[in-house]
């Protein structure tokens, strides 16, 4: 029977499988799924599947028997058979949520868009230190005796004293006798990422582009987390002054005035260099804005992105989100500038929402 539940079990959840991976760009798209992510699962809509069963009804005088001509109806319906009518009490189609953890989701999306697992690059595997209890010595702390041992000694010394008393027994540790619990410290490499995110909040973005912002952000961590053992987030807002905030803050924030795209990148540098050194971590940095800049300051973002980011940075993507009020302009100043010479540093521009799982694998196809 167990056998039997383990192969249902798995052929279910091949079935939701395919079935996230059929509509995966409709899934990428809907930010109200954050409101269903717990710790390390999200809940998937999937229509339920109804299962068939017969209703047994009042017939009467056995079976095939009874009045009625050939060519007759054997069920009621409409005269017109344009299957109108009064409404029904019946319920319609059910939508069942599905518990998928976040690793699971990341392979579906990792298998659909092809992309390559990461490859962390060379000084960003921290090597910690971590104690396992696994031997006994002689000598050690008290809160680390180790009672079992200890009597397993005293034991086989009365028995080789021949003082041990099977019928009376009395066991009695003397110093000798104690064990104490020990430890060893073993190196264990662990790869570790930060993400910044970094997000123009002026007048000219507004919420639709914050929330197409906030599900390709998602769907980024989601990814990320599953290629590193730990990952650390921070973000960054600016208009036409930049400043580090929480993550709600950061999705939830509008502001006015200009835009100086060069305050992001100078800010996001101190934090690189004051708290993530380049040796210890494996950085992306992601920047979303409308591409409205002001005219003069292209050129100092231009060149902290060249000079101080790019090269202490895995990835760095710039995402262009489409507005009726930005002038898009940041996106071609930056093709004009890097031109395709950066294997770092990815362009993509984003329409609408339907343009996010591109925007996706434009980011994280090239396995950086």
């Amino acid at each position: 029977m167990a056998m039997k539940i383990d192969k249902d079990v798995k052929r279910f959840q091949k079935i939701v499988r395919g079935a996230i991976r059929k509509n995966l760009r409709k899934y990428v798209t809907q930010s109200e799924m954050f409101g269903r992510q717990g710790k390390d699962i999200v809940s998937i809509p999937l229509p339920a599947l109804a299962v068939p069963h017969f209703h047994f009804g009042n017939n009467q005088g056995g079976v095939g028997q009874g009045e009625g001509e050939e060519g007759q109806p054997i069920a009621r319906g409409d005269d017109d058979g344009s299957g109108q009518g009064a409404a029904g009490s019946e319920p319609g189609q059910h939508i069942q949520e599905v518990e998928v953890t976040l690793e699971e989701l990341a392979e579906i999306l990792g298998e659909e868009l092809q992309l390559p697992r990461i490859e962390p690059k060379g000084a960003s595997n921290i090597s910690q230190e971590k104690s396992r209890y696994n031997s006994i010595r002689r000598v050690g702390p008290e809160s680390l005796r180790h009672f079992k041992r200890t009597y397993i000694q005293a034991l086989r010394r009365q028995i080789s004293e021949g003082v041990y008393q099977p019928n009376a027994p009395r066991i009695i540790p003397i110093k000798e006798d104690r064990r104490y619990r020990s430890w060893t410290n073993t190196p264990e490499p662990q790869a570790n990422a930060v993400i910044i995110y970094m997000m123009d909040v002026s007048g000219s973005m507004s919420d639709e582009q914050k929330a197409i912002v906030r599900t390709e952000a998602f769907w980024i961590d989601t990814w990320l987390k599953s290629q590193y053992e730990g990952v650390e987030r921070r973000y960054i807002i600016h208009d036409a002054l930049a400043k580090e905030v929480d993550e709600h803050t950061f999705y939830h924030t509008r502001e006015s005035g200009g835009t100086r795209i060069s305050s992001a990148y100078r800010l996001c540098l101190k934090l690189l260099e004051t708290r993530f050194p380049a040796e210890l971590w494996n950085i992306y940095c992601f920047h979303f804005s409308d591409g409205d800049n002001w005219g003069e300051d292209g050129n100092q973002a231009t060149e902290l992105l060249r000079d101080s980011l790019l090269p202490k940075c895995n990835l760095f993507g710039y995402g262009q989100v489409e507005s009726m009020y930005g002038s898009g302009e940041f996106i071609h100043a930056l093709e004009a500038a890097f031109g395709g010479k950066h294997e770092n540093l990815v362009l993509s521009e984003i329409s609408d929402r339907d343009a996010i799982l591109d925007s996706i694998k434009e980011f994280l196809g090239k396995g950086k």
